[in-house]
Formats: structure tokens, sequence, C-alpha cells
């Protein structure tokens, strides 16, 4: 196995055993799996209960009979399949699903020895392979679709070993919790959750994805580095003089339904997947839910530092809902037609990035602004067309600072990727809002410094109603009709924090911001 390092990060945290470089189920886990995929005739598992029984066999036979499983997993999954799922649907899952599940599980060594062998021959020389990406580590794993269902069945049957996943800062990634929430509270919101998990595996049995589903770690570093831009400070910003990007305002639609190309964001958590696979079921978790190949992003990702962002592109989606939070509800399948680029992937991108948890009144403090600012910038920077912008500027090839020259063929396939980036805005909403309350005026603005910062076209807001955001249109067309830069826009919510904090103004950003009745006065045009 050609990728050694790599699998030495991530087998502590893969139920499976190492042996004169290749890797084995257990025996007795190997005999267990290929009756599960005999189906029930031959395993006798035709319910939850007896699922779960199975499940815990498993666990024993890998040595993880230690690691307790969440309380009320077992009556979770009796609940679930043996009197919430209707008969019919039931008998597909135990004749059809578990035993396909089971295949992948027996296919899985020889999936991850596959992946390994080929990330160098797919990609060019580098390091692409499944390994835990700690801290710090900008970089990138590409996987198979077929790769990823055989570590979410793992997933499903709660066979990872967790011991030390807290240690390394990593999430859950079993599904135990999930099945125990059904147990504990019986929120409808968990139950249609699981469906949409459900729903996946049933798609998976019929017809495997073919694609690649690619997990990027994106760092600002905190100092100089061969990483690209470095962390930018306050004075860093109220000196940009980068353009503002064009800013397009959606009263109704989801981010995830949209037509453009565009990176999606996601109100991620710090740890990937935030309440996905516990009690949550806001914007993160609920695109874990109908997009599950995101979910094997907790397996190796560990938390984000306030540098740091997720990118994941490739990403199939399979289910349709309706509502938010306690209103959650999976409707029905969902056929995805996105097309796919030159590496495999379809051109689903989205972007994990975290806001500050109940900020208050520390949300108008410049360290709070610049650590949003700069967090906002880390998901959304085209860094390469950014390093060609610098280049271009440092060179004399720029006008005004604002044009840049390209810097000619890209040395690998993954650059040539990563470069053709040019059209790509960014479609939003209220991120840090709601559930981390932030206020939505502020983190809108911080959105767009981010865009334009990191030099995507455009934005694409949606604010799902939100009743700050009634101005939110007119302050935009009013700011990019006087020509401001970053850097001027950045002074103005500097100035704006200030006072906010020092108790000279009640005024939301938008109402202190724009003139009354459109006459511009001279405290707003000393930033132009």
């Amino acid at each position: 196995m050609e990728t050694r390092g790599d699998l030495d990060s991530v087998l502590p945290f893969l139920p499976l055993i190492l042996r004169s470089s290749a890797l084995f189920w257990p025996s007795q886990a190997i005999e267990a799996l290929r009756a599960l995929a005999l189906g029930p005739d031959v395993s006798r598992v035709r319910s939850g209960e007896v699922l779960f029984d199975a499940i815990l066999d498993l666990r024993d036979y890998i040595g993880l009979s230690s690691q307790n499983l969440a309380r009320g997993a077992a009556s979770g999954f009796s609940l679930f399949f043996d009197e919430l799922m209707s008969k019919m649907d039931s008998r597909l899952w135990f004749d059809e699903v578990v035993p396909e599940m089971a295949r992948l599980l027996l296919r899985l060594p020889s999936l991850l020895e596959a992946h390994y062998l080929k990330s160098d021959e797919l990609l060019g020389e580098g390091k692409f392979g499944l390994r835990i990406m700690g801290p710090e580590e900008p970089g990138i794993v590409f996987l198979h679709q077929e790769l990823i269902a055989a570590l979410l069945s793992c997933a499903m049957f709660c066979l990872f070993p967790t011991g030390d996943r807290g240690f390394r800062g990593l999430p859950i990634i079993n599904f135990d919790c999930l099945f125990a929430s059904l147990h504990r509270n019986g929120k409808q919101s968990q139950v249609q959750k699981i469906r949409c998990l459900v729903h996946y595996f049933e798609r998976i049995s019929l017809k495997m994805p073919t694609g690649y589903v690619s997990f990027e770690r994106k760092v600002l570093p905190l100092e100089n580095s061969n990483h690209g831009i470095v962390y930018p400070t306050a004075a860093s910003w109220s000196t940009s003089t980068l353009p503002l990007c064009s800013f397009e305002i959606f009263s109704s639609g989801l981010i995830e339904d949209q037509s453009h190309e565009a990176i999606e964001v996601d109100f991620a958590n710090e740890y990937l997947g935030g309440g996905a696979l516990g009690w949550g079921c806001v914007q993160e978790e609920i695109r874990f839910m109908i997009n599950p190949e995101l979910i094997i992003g907790m397996l190796f990702m560990t938390a984000m530092g306030d540098n740091e962002a997720i990118e994941i592109v490739g990403v199939e989606r399979f289910s349709c809902y309706t509502g938010y939070g306690s209103s959650f509800q999976f409707t029905d399948d969902y056929q995805d037609n996105k097309p796919y680029d030159s590496m495999g992937r379809r051109k689903t991108r989205i972007v994990a990035i975290d806001a500050l948890c109940s900020p208050r009144m520390r949300q108008y403090e410049v360290g709070c602004l610049v650590r949003e600012a700069n967090k906002a910038l880390c998901g959304f920077l085209d860094q390469p067309k950014f390093k060609r912008f610098f280049k271009a500027k440092d060179t004399g090839n720029s006008e005004n600072g604002n044009k840049y020259t390209p810097e000619g063929n890209s040395e690998n396939k993954i650059s040539q990727v990563i470069d053709s980036q040019d059209s790509i805005g960014i479609a939003t909403g209220n991120w840090g809002c709601g559930a981390f309350g932030g206020d939505p005026e502020i983190k809108s603005i911080i959105q767009w410094l981010g865009a334009s910062q990191g030099l995507r076209p455009f934005i694409h807001y949606y604010t799902f109603g939100e009743e700050a955001l009634l101005r939110l249109e007119e302050l935009t067309r009013w700011i990019l009709q006087h020509g401001w830069t970053v850097g001027d826009l950045w002074s103005m919510l500097v100035e704006y924090s200030d006072q906010r904090l020092n108790g000279e103004t009640n005024l939301g950003f938008f109402a202190w911001l724009l003139p009354p009745q459109q006459k511009t006065s001279d405290a707003i045009w000393k930033c132009c």
C-alpha cells in the first residue's frame, strides 16, 4: 500500500486491522457480515431489535465491546424499524438494503486499498488519501462515492472506534446517538432525520453512485507560510482597496436549491456536522441529512480553529424535505442532476464556516469583527485567483489594483480544477444568526466583505424572511452606487460597532449608515 502515512493516521479510527500491509476484518466479523449479506433467511435479521443484536455481535468481534453505545440506542433501533417504518418498507430494508450494506462492508478493505493505490494515479503527485486532517493542516482528501457508502454503512452499524475521537477533536460519527434520541424524546424531527438516512441507503442499494467527493481543510496561516494569504489584521481590512462584489437578495428560496454556480455556505458548528448525528435539526444538520455523504467528513476532520474552513465538493443530494427545526420532514426522493467536473465530482460546492456562538455585545468588538470576517474570507477565498491578482499587482500589471493576469498553465489536475473558479460566487444567508445569536445586519455585511476580499464575483443572499434585513437591498444598492471599497465598508462597520459598544447609538447598522431620505451626511462620505 503506497500511501502508508495517510493510513497510519486514520487506522486507529477504522474498524479494520492491518496485517502484512493489507487491511482485513477479523475472521468472526467476516462470517457475521457474510450471513447478513445472504439476507434474513440466513442471518435471521428481520427486525430492528435483532439488527441491533447483530450490531453488538459485530462490535464484539472487532474489539469494541468495551466502548459503550448511547443509552437507549437499542430501543431506538427497535422503535424505528419495528414500529415507525411501514411493513412494506421494513421488508425492503431487511430483505435488500441490509444485505447490500453488509456486502459493502465486506468490500471495505479492498475499497480502501484501491483508494490509497489510486490516489496518486488520479491526481498526480501529492497527498490526497483518507487521513485525519488536524488543526493548521491545509489539504484535501478525494473519496469515491462507493467508498463513502461503505464508510457510512460502518456508521449506521456503529462500527467505528470512538475511544480517542474526543481527545483528537473529532465529532461523533456512529449513528447510535441519533437512534437513542428517539427513545429519549421521540421528536418527529429526529424520526425524519433517520428517514433521510434510510432513504440514502435504499438508493445506493439500488444503484451505486460512481463519482468522487473532495474534502478540503482551508487555513489562513497566522504567520507567513507557503500556504498563501496570511490572517488579515484590522489594519489590513481597513486599507483594502478591492471593490465590493455584486450583491443580490432573494426573499424566498433555499441555498441548496440555488441554480447558479456558487459555493453554498454551511452555517457550521466548529465540529463539522454539528448536531447532525445528535439532537440538532437546523441549517447544517438538515444539509447533512439531505446530502448524507457530508457526514463522512466528520470521520476525519477535526474541529475548526478561528482561521479554518472546510470546503466539500461533489456530494449528491438524495432527499426532498419541508420545514425547519421541529417541523423538519422528509418528503420524497430527490434526483440530483448537477453536472460533473473534470475530476468526477458533482458541481455542488459547500463550505463550512462556524460563527461565534452567543456573542451578544462582544460581536461589536474589533477582535470579534476580525475573527468573523477572516472566517468568511477563509471559506470564500479563491486562493489561486488571489495569488495571481497580487502577483500581477506586485509586477505592475494591474490597473488601479483591480485587475489581474493569469500565471499560465496549471502544473497538475488539482490546480486546473481550482483555477477555473473565476465565475463562482457565494450563496449564503443568515450565517451565525438564529440559534447562534448574531446580529443579522452585521453578519450580512461581514460575509459581503469576505466574499469581496476573497475575489468572488457575487453574493446571492437568502434572507429567509428575516425582518432585520428588509433594508438590505436598499443598503447594498446605495453602497455599490457610491463605489465603496472593502476598506471603506470595513471602516464604517468598525465606527458603527464602536458607537454601539459605547452606547452612542441603539440603531441597527443599516439605519445608522443609510442617509435619511437619501440625503448623505458628511459622516457617511468621509470614508469615501
